[in-house]
């Protein structure tokens, strides 16, 4: 490892535990402005992986940010296996919408109200036989399964265990997730050479294990929005039983995807928790103890939690000042970053707040002032990692590049 390097992945250390290393590191949202930059389609990071990773290793290269969102970011699935699965709950760029477009998640209610005793009785059996075929039109024959507890209690016998398994609907949706497999795993094994190969040069992949916590699980990809708010009046006490339910799932999964890839630090997307979404009441009932439990859980293990603070949490920072200090690195989005230094400043690192509009419709100067800005507040005294507000997937490459070289000029700590 070179020098360069080794100072790369200490800057990055030294922020977490919110220390002042020499100057002020940055995190690249780079998302599809990698594709731009090359002259790809969006299109093509789902389709063509091996010219999506040179496309992102020269946006990494040229920029030379101490971390960048991992490069499976945005393919959170390859073309290929959302073609075989017939996926309903995504649009993604070629498909359904333009090849220069970011993917579009189709929320909707996947799960009924009155189903919650199902998923409580049995999360497995739900989400395989209930679930998956409502989501992916090429699995529809999951839900011809018998219960699964019949497999694996084997009363019926190894006769019956087949017949069912030979269905002409199950046995194409099996030989659909075969074929995925085989194409899952060609991909993931060339991301993870991608990000030992970029860790190597001291360029630190965000993450490679990502974790929702339960409320937004049940409302992203379960209830919808609409549902889960309602859940929180006509069935609440179902609402929390299904996050205790999903929480020891959803979390022992992401220790062991972060601790198989080597790769400590782990993304949690909080997309309901924000001032916006729910009152302080609710906030402290349904969402709060859960996401307290996922990051103690990671810390714990000995892993990093990056959550991504989205939208708004001003009414939220008392919380956090309840987390173990310089264990977490907190991005945020549009929270006022001075009051969340002055609430959070001995608690845990922060990074964000720059404005990805400014990056696509700003002007150098008004690029550079407002870098100045966050350098003067929110980095004093070290703890912050510039970083932007959300994905650069709109952003000009040559306002990117002002905004990092900026940052290496000015924020020097010594």
């Amino acid at each position: 490892m070179t020098q360069a390097a080794a100072e790369r992945k200490q800057r990055v250390a030294d922020i977490i535990a919110l220390k002042a290393p020499n100057r002020v590191p940055v995190f690249l949202q780079i998302n599809y402005l990698a594709a731009k930059y090359s002259g790809l389609t969006y299109r093509d990071a789902y389709y063509k992986q091996d010219q999506w990773l040179e496309a992102f290793e020269k946006f990494i290269l040229d920029y030379t940010p101490e971390m960048f969102l991992s490069g499976d970011a945005p393919v959170i699935t390859p073309g290929p296996i959302h073609d075989l699965w017939g996926t309903v709950q995504m649009k993604w760029p070629g498909h359904e919408i333009g090849v220069n477009a970011s993917h579009q998640f189709v929320e909707g209610e996947y799960m009924k109200q009155e189903e919650y005793d199902l998923l409580l009785d049995d999360p497995a059996d739900f989400l395989i036989r209930v679930y998956t075929p409502r989501v992916y039109k090429n699995l529809a024959g999951l839900s011809m399964l018998p219960p699964l507890k019949v497999f694996v209690l084997g009363c019926y016998g190894g006769g019956f265990i087949a017949g069912a398994l030979a269905q002409p609907q199950v046995t194409e949706a099996l030989e659909v997730m075969l074929k995925a497999s085989k194409i899952g795993a060609e991909w993931g094994m060339k991301f993870a050479e991608f990000h030992q190969r970029m860790d190597q040069m001291g360029f630190l992949p965000s993450h490679t294990a990502p974790v929702i916590i339960p409320f937004d699980v049940i409302s992203d990809l379960l209830r919808g929005m609409r549902g889960a708010m309602m859940d929180m009046f006509q069935v609440p006490d179902k609402l929390i039983a299904a996050q205790e339910k999903l929480l020891p799932l959803l979390l022992g999964a992401a220790i062991q995807g972060a601790k198989a890839s080597g790769n400590p630090r782990v993304f949690i997307p909080l997309h309901r928790g924000a001032d916006g979404f729910m009152s302080p009441k609710q906030f402290e009932k349904f969402y709060w103890p859960f996401l307290k439990k996922i990051l103690l859980g990671l810390i714990e293990e000995d892993l990093t939690p990056i959550p991504f603070f989205e939208g708004v949490y001003d009414q939220r920072l008392e919380y956090l000042q309840e987390l173990p200090k310089g264990k977490i690195l907190g991005w945020f989005d549009r929270s006022n970053m001075v009051r969340v230094k002055e609430m959070l400043k001995d608690t845990m690192a922060i990074t964000g707040g720059m404005p990805a509009s400014l990056l696509q419709t700003g002007t150098p100067e008004s690029v550079k002032e407002y870098t100045k800005k966050l350098i003067d507040t929110v980095g004093k005294d070290g703890g912050y990692m510039m970083n932007s507000s959300t994905v650069l997937d709109e952003a000009k490459p040559e306002l990117v590049k002002v905004w990092v070289d900026f940052t290496r000029e000015y924020g020097v700590y010594r």
